[in-house]
């Protein structure tokens, strides 16, 4: 949507047709960069919440709001902006359909309990958050006996079961995205050249279940510790024409170091395909020769751009990557209160299988908790990225 129509977005954000029975929330595109679980740097100083840390909007239907507002004693960025992104989407949604309890869970387990507690008591009949897999897990134990569903933010999918619904993006959709264009190429066999820590161990189970769906030949699974990546590269190399491409699930900070490896090792972009994962719509990876031509799924940029675009002009500060989550979760909060009725927040209207569309694009949530979301699959040129495959405007 171009950026002349944001006015008008605003006003009807929520006032959209319902899809197959659930609404769909109005967007203005997709976007880029994937989501992380980090605390982020710690604010400037200011007053430090605790627990109950204020309300959003003044409709009848209540919903609570579970941030990591704090940790260790003092601000989080990563909380403040995604408050501040719900406050957002109040104020484009209009606030008379919810009020949003904010609750701080200082970024502990513990606190994600007594939050979950605090706003269930005061007649929360949803949680969104918490962002981090312990406290989603903490605060599900106290929402589910009450029969309460969450949409939490966590990337770590063990987090997730009937009534936990993720909205945030998994490796797994990166994964089955990536495989699915890399065959519709012409791609027939890969190898899996990865790190040892959890990520990498989930996209690598992910890649090799969405190989075996496509019927592309997983040559080799080859890990690396920190700092060791050269030995491994040697050994993917020498498969030479045995593979035709090769999966990288590696973070950004890391990813010069594979680049020199893969250059010293004489692998060719150009012969050889590389892929990787939305952790790569990053700059430090972007200008990285041995990448150049490389293909990752990832969001479309300009939902997120757009988003940070109002977000600036409101709080004349940058968002955080995972404000977002709280943006589309709050719109879809005020998107269902307005619209559904009694039945606004109920595992049927909730696991529609149109599903939504937000800031972040489409996306789905699935009986297991799960989601699905559409991405695109890009390629890196000289420091930019190409759209090769859009991501789909439905699901």
């Amino acid at each position: 949507m171009p950026q002349t129509h944001f006015a008008a977005a605003r006003r009807n954000f929520l006032r959209t047709a319902l899809l197959g029975g659930a609404a769909a929330l109005s967007a203005c595109s997709m976007t880029g960069m994937s989501q992380h679980e980090s605390p982020g740097a710690p604010a400037p100083s200011g007053q430090t919440p605790a627990g109950n840390a204020g309300t959003l909007g003044n409709g009848p239907v209540k919903v609570g709001l579970i941030l990591p507002l704090t940790q260790g004693g003092g601000q989080s960025a990563v909380g403040v902006s995604m408050r501040n992104a719900a406050e957002l989407a109040i104020s484009e949604a209009g606030a008379n359909d919810i009020t949003i309890l904010v609750m701080d869970d200082r970024s502990t387990p513990e606190g994600a309990r007594e939050a979950t507690q605090a706003a269930l008591a005061e007649g929360a009949e949803l949680i969104l958050g918490p962002l981090f897999a312990g406290d989603v897990r903490a605060a599900a134990e106290v929402a589910r006996p009450a029969g309460k569903p969450i949409i939490a933010y966590s990337t770590d999918l063990s987090a997730a079961s009937r009534g936990v619904y993720l909205l945030s993006f998994l490796v797994e959709n990166y994964a089955d995205r990536i495989v699915e264009f890399a065959v519709s190429r012409g791609k027939k066999s890969v190898a899996v050249l990865a790190p040892e820590n959890d990520y990498a161990n989930v996209a690598t189970g992910a890649l090799q279940q969405a190989a075996a769906r496509r019927g592309m030949r997983v040559a080799l699974i080859e890990r690396y510790k920190g700092g060791a990546v050269a030995a491994s590269v040697a050994n993917v190399a020498a498969l030479g024409d045995q593979i035709d491409c090769i999966f990288i699930p590696e973070q950004a900070a890391a990813m010069a170091e594979v680049s020199r490896a893969l250059t010293a090792k004489g692998v060719d972009s150009r012969k050889i395909q590389i892929l990787g994962t939305g952790l790569w719509n990053d700059s430090r990876v972007l200008n990285l020769p041995a990448l150049q031509g490389a293909w990752f799924a990832t969001p479309e940029n300009a939902g997120f751009a757009a988003f940070a675009q109002r977000y600036r002009a409101k709080f004349g500060s940058d968002p955080t990557r995972v404000a977002t989550l709280a943006y589309d979760s709050v719109s879809l909060a005020a998107a269902l209160a307005r619209t559904q009725g009694s039945r606004r927040f109920s595992e049927e209207v909730l696991i529609n299988p149109t599903g939504f569309n937000g800031a972040d694009g489409v996306f789905r949530f699935k009986p297991d908790g799960s989601n699905e979301r559409g991405l695109a699959v890009v390629q890196i040129n000289n420091g930019t990225t190409t759209v090769i495959s859009p991501a789909p405007r439905s699901l």
